[in-house]
C-alpha cells in the first residue's frame, strides 16, 4: 500500500476537482467525464450537480453521513465486522425520484481522495478483478469458482510504516505513490482500529520526547519507520470480543546500529511512553509489547539484522487454520488474518487424510502445520528461504495438539534450486510464492513431471535417496538448518511424485500465465478454484486453485478458420 498527500484544509468549494480514483482497468473501459470545467467545484446546488448519480461526485463534494450502512451484498460476518465507525451510506442530498446507483459496502474513508492504498471506494466486498477471474476459470472449464469476502474495513492486522517529518509534526504512514514523499493517515479504514490508535500514541511521544523523524537525503535523525501487528488471540474473552480487544505489537526501526549508540536511551524513553499509556496498567491497554530493530543502511529495506525485546511480551500468537500460530516481528505475516484462516479451512478440504505434504514458500510453515493438525498428515516437509521464519516454526510446533502424530520438518532452502528433490516422495504439494509467481525451474519440473517420475522409478537407486553420500552444498545447508519433529517410514515407492497441486496466488496476472502453462503441459487439469478478498479497496486477490495429475479440459485451442478439403 502506498498514500499519497493529505486532503488539505477540508474547504469544499475552493478546491480543484481530482478525478474519482478507479482501478486502471475501470478507467480504460470506463472513462468519466465530469459535466462541469474542472478549474472549479459548482455548488451542490447547482443544476449540473443536482443531475449527477451521487456515485460520480467527487468525495469533497459529499459531507460526512451518520447514518451506518444496511446494505451489503456480503456475507453476514462481512457486514457485522465494520469498524466501531462503520461506513456511513450518502443521505439523499437533492430531492428527486431519480434512482442512484447502490452505495452498498462504500468504504468512506476521508483519505480516499489522496490515498493510492485503496483503489476503489465503492462495492468492496466484489472488485471489477473477480469477474475476470471468474471468466477466465469458466474458459478453462470451471464454472463454480467462487468469492469470499469477509471483514470489509479495519482488516488490515499488521502494518509497516514510514516516520518522517519533524519531532513537532511528525509524519507517520507510507510513501506517496511513485515518490519518498511520507504522509499521515490518522484514519484509514483499512487499519485495525488499534493500529491507528497506537500510531497516535506513538506521534505524541515522538513530539513529546522530542525523537527526530529519519531524514532519508541526509541519513540522520533517530526513528526510521514502525511495524504495527495486531493480535487478536486472547482465550480469556468470548470469541466476538477478540477483534475490538486486540493488542498492539509495536517494532521500532532505530537508525543505529545497537543498543550501544548515543541515543539508545532516546528509544528507551520512547518504549517507556508507550508502555506507560497503551500498556496493561494503563486506561486504554492495547498495546502487546515493544521492540525495536537496528537498521542504517541508506537502502530500501526496512529492517535491520538486528532486533530487541524491550518490553512486554516476547510470544506473539494468532490462531487460523485450526492451529496456535507463532509470529516474531522479523517473520512473515499475514495482514488479513481472518481472510487467512478461510482460506485455510477450504484448502484443507482437498488434502486427503493421511497425506505426505510438501509446503513450499512455507513461511513459518502455517500451512503445512495446520494441515498436519486437521488432517493428520502421514509427513509434512516445508521449505522455506527466509531464516528468521525458523525460531516461529518451533514454537507454533510446540502447541500443536497432542494428537499430531506426523513426522514434520523444516528445511532453509531455496526453492528454485534442484525442487525436483523437495518434491520426491509427496502425494500433495502446496505452493505460495511471491507475487512473481512460480520459479522458472520449478515450473518447469511441474510441467514435465511424468517424464521425471519415470525417470526416478527405473533407475536403479535414486539419487536423491543417498543421503549419507549428499555432497551438493546447498542441500548440505538445508539439511544442517532443517528441523525435524517425529518421524515415520518413508511412503512406498518413495520416488512417487505429487498428485495433487493447490496454487495459492496473491500475484492475478503471474498466477494466469503459470496456470496457462501448467496446463497447456498437458500433465495437469485444474479441478477447483476459489477466490478471497484478502485486501478490500483494491484489485488484489487472492486465488485457491487445485490442480489434479492428468489431462481436462486445458486450454481451449483457437480454430484455425481453415476447412478440410473433400475428397
Amino acid at each position: 500500500m502506498y498514500y499519497s498527500k493529505d486532503p488539505g484544509s477540508g474547504q469544499l468549494h475552493h478546491q480543484p476537482v481530482q478525478p474519482i480514483k478507479t482501478n486502471r482497468y475501470f478507467q480504460q473501459h470506463f472513462p468519466i467525464r465530469y459535466p462541469f470545467p474542472p478549474s472549479r467545484i459548482p455548488s451542490l446546488h447547482s443544476p449540473s450537480i443536482s443531475q449527477m448519480p451521487l456515485c460520480l461526485l467527487p468525495n469533497r463534494l459529499l459531507p460526512l453521513p451518520s447514518c451506518p450502512l444496511i446494505t451489503c451484498h456480503a456475507s453476514p460476518a462481512a457486514l457485522r465486522s465494520s469498524p466501531s465507525s462503520p461506513p456511513p451510506t450518502l443521505p439523499n442530498l437533492l430531492n428527486n425520484t431519480t434512482p442512484v446507483p447502490s452505495l452498498s459496502c462504500a468504504l468512506q474513508c476521508p483519505h480516499f481522495q489522496s490515498c493510492s492504498g485503496c483503489t476503489h471506494e465503492l462495492n468492496l466486498h466484489r472488485p471489477i478483478i473477480v469477474d475476470e477471474a471468474d471468466q477466465f476459470f469458466k474458459s478453462l472449464g470451471v464454472s463454480d469458482f467462487d468469492f469470499d469476502s469477509s471483514r470489509l474495513w479495519g482488516w488490515r492486522s499488521r502494518a509497516k510504516l514510514a516516520v518522517r517529518g519533524s519531532s513537532m509534526k511528525p509524519l507517520i504512514g507510507l510513501y506517496e505513490e511513485g515518490t519518498h514523499n511520507v504522509v499521515d493517515i490518522p484514519h484509514c479504514k483499512a487499519h485495525h482500529p488499534n493500529i491507528n490508535a497506537a500510531v497516535e500514541l506513538l506521534r505524541q511521544g515522538v513530539t513529546k520526547l522530542n525523537i527526530e523523524p529519519y531524514d532519508e537525503d541526509e541519513g540522520t535523525g533517530e526513528l526510521r519507520y514502525v511495524q504495527m501487528a495486531v493480535t487478536t488471540y486472547n482465550t480469556s474473552l468470548p470469541a466476538p470480543e477478540r477483534y475490538k480487544n486486540g493488542k498492539v505489537q509495536v517494532s521500532l526501526v532505530w537508525n543505529s546500529r545497537n543498543e550501544n549508540s548515543h541515543n539508545f536511551e532516546k528509544l528507551n524513553a520512547l518504549a517507556n511512553f508507550l508502555w506507560r499509556n497503551g500498556g496493561p496498567k494503563s486506561d486504554v491497554r492495547f498495546i502487546h509489547s515493544v521492540w525495536a530493530n537496528f537498521q542504517t543502511s541508506t537502502n530500501n529495506i526496512i529492517f535491520g539484522n538486528r532486533w530487541r525485546h524491550l518490553l512486554g511480551e516476547s510470544g506473539f500468537w494468532e490462531h487460523a487454520g485450526g492451529i496456535d500460530m507463532s509470529l516474531s516481528p522479523s517473520s512473515f505475516g499475514q495482514a488479513n488474518t481472518r481472510a487467512f484462516d478461510n482460506l485455510l479451512r477450504k484448502l484443507q478440504k482437498y488434502v486427503p487424510y493421511g497425506a505426505s505434504v510438501t509446503d513450499l514458500y512455507a513461511g513459518a510453515g502455517a500451512i503445512g502445520l495446520s494441515l498436519a493438525a486437521t488432517r493428520k498428515c502421514r509427513s509434512v516437509k516445508c521449505v522455506e528461504v527466509n531464516k528468521e521464519s525458523k525460531l516461529s516454526f518451533e514454537k507454533t510446533v510446540e502447541r500443536l495438539p497432542n494428537y499430531v502424530d506426523s513426522s514434520i520438518s523444516w528445511h532453509l532452502a531455496d526453492t528454485s534450486v534442484e525442487p525436483l528433490s523437495w518434491l520426491m516422495g509427496s502425494e500433495v504439494v502446496v505452493v505460495d510464492p511471491p507475487r512473481k509467481g512460480l520459479d522458472a525451474s520449478l515450473l518447469d519440473v511441474l510441467r514435465t513431471i511424468s517424464s521425471l517420475e519415470r525417470k526416478a522409478k527405473s533407475a536403479p537407486e535414486s539419487s536423491y535417496s543417498k543421503v549419507k553420500d549428499e555432497k551438493r552444498p546447498w542441500v548440505l545447508r538445508a539439511m544442517k538448518d532443517s528441523v525435524q519433529i517425529g518421524s515415520k517410514p518413508a511412503l512406498e515407492g518413495s520416488e512417487s511424485l505429487p498428485q495433487t497441486l493447490i496454487y495459492i496466488s496473491c500475484g492475478w496476472e503471474s498466477f494466469k500465465e503459470d496456470c496457462k502453462s501448467l496446463l497447456s503441459s498437458k500433465k495437469w487439469r485444474l479441478e477447483k478454484a476459489h477466490g478471497f478478498n484478502f485486501f478490500p479497496g483494491t484489485q488484489s486477490i487472492e486465488i485457491l486453485a487445485v490442480f489434479k495429475r492428468g489431462q481436462g479440459a486445458g486450454l481451449k485451442k483457437k480454430k484455425s478458420g481453415k476447412k478440410k478439403k473433400r475428397l
